[in-house]
């Protein structure tokens, strides 16, 4: 039998900063806290200090994990860094966080550059470093910090998005073996969900924006997701990853014990669960007062799920979103 790849331990670091419903409506009289709570399932969300990046958050993730798990700093032997909001062009944030966490220099490390499926991606790549003899403890950290993208006008993206970093070691053994992935990739969406400027194609910012159709404001130097296009496509992609990946693995929906999909919004996610026919009860929920993560979604659901004694028989992950993107496997936890 082959070698298998196990999630060993999970961590997450949220920002000091608090931004509630009720602030935003100050902000925008014509929503009620209760309107916006009872629409996308957040009561409030965690936003990196002014000097905060997500390079720091990450470091935070990190040493919660390792204060919590002795001995596991010094057998890291590789590390990828999940994030879209890196301190640098270049050198590779990772390399940063390799010397700041004290990480040994025989360690390999590399960005991922990838949001709400970039856990799953993680972990594909963790699991392949593993099982081909190239690394044996692998920290994968998501770190994200979009609030910052978010222009002030911009009150739907407001109420959705938080910041927030974790960190999971994936080794040989542990309390859940990662099985099969479905991964998959549509950049002819990419402009659905997209900050225009500051890359190489446009590198210095416009100030300018446009009306759109349904009469959606899009900054050329902010976040911009097009909510209609997004819903869609996880209409179209979400159902045929779950059927794929449950074939790989040879099972039915009733063999599934526990869900846990991004938590991109409580209108969403219901209604995918409902698409799918679901069942509510092991249909695990955990936004509310963390708000969208992008990546780190997924790793702060399983983390809490943990807790609550959730994390047992097969439990399916699903991340989707920005790219376009997506990608799923199912954890066998003891």
């Amino acid at each position: 039998m082959g070698k298998k790849a196990y999630i060993k331990a999970i961590e997450y670091y949220l920002p000091e900063n608090i931004l509630t419903n009720e602030q935003i409506t100050e902000k925008f009289p014509e929503w009620s806290a209760e309107k916006v709570t009872n629409k996308v399932g957040i009561s409030e969300r965690h936003l990196a200090g002014i000097d905060e990046t997500a390079v720091d958050m990450a470091h935070q993730a990190a040493e919660k994990l390792f204060s919590m798990n002795t001995g596991l700093r010094e057998k890291v032997d590789f590390l990828l860094l999940c994030s879209q909001s890196v301190d640098y062009k270049l050198p590779s944030s990772s390399c940063i966080l390799q010397n700041s966490l004290g990480l040994k220099t025989s360690c390999g490390a590399f960005d991922i550059n990838l949001g709400c499926s970039g856990y799953e991606y993680g972990l594909a790549v963790a699991k392949g470093l593993i099982i081909s003899n190239i690394a044996t403890n692998v920290l994968v950290i998501t770190s994200e910090t979009y609030t910052k993208y978010i222009h002030p006008d911009d009150k739907g993206n407001q109420t959705i998005f938080g910041d927030a970093a974790t960190a999971s070691i994936i080794s040989t053994d542990g309390f859940a073996e990662i099985g099969e992935f479905v991964l998959g990739t549509d950049g002819s969406g990419a402009e659905t969900l997209i900050v225009k400027t500051g890359g190489a194609r446009y590198p210095d910012k416009t100030g300018a924006y446009t009306i759109n159709e349904n009469g959606d404001t899009q900054w050329d130097d902010n976040l911009y997701m097009d909510g209609g296009a997004i819903f869609n496509f996880t209409a179209d992609v979400v159902p045929l990853m779950v059927e794929q990946i449950l074939k790989k693995e040879n099972m039915e929906l009733d063999n599934i014990d526990l869900w846990v999909f991004h938590q991109a919004n409580k209108y969403m996610i219901n209604y995918l669960r409902k698409l799918i026919r679901i069942d509510k009860d092991k249909f695990y929920v955990y936004m509310e007062n963390v708000g969208n993560t992008v990546s780190s979604t997924i790793p702060i659901a399983l983390c809490e799920a943990q807790k609550e004694g959730l994390l047992r028989g097969n439990v399916l992950l699903a991340g989707f979103g920005v790219g376009l993107s997506w990608g799923a496997t199912v954890l066998r936890c003891k």
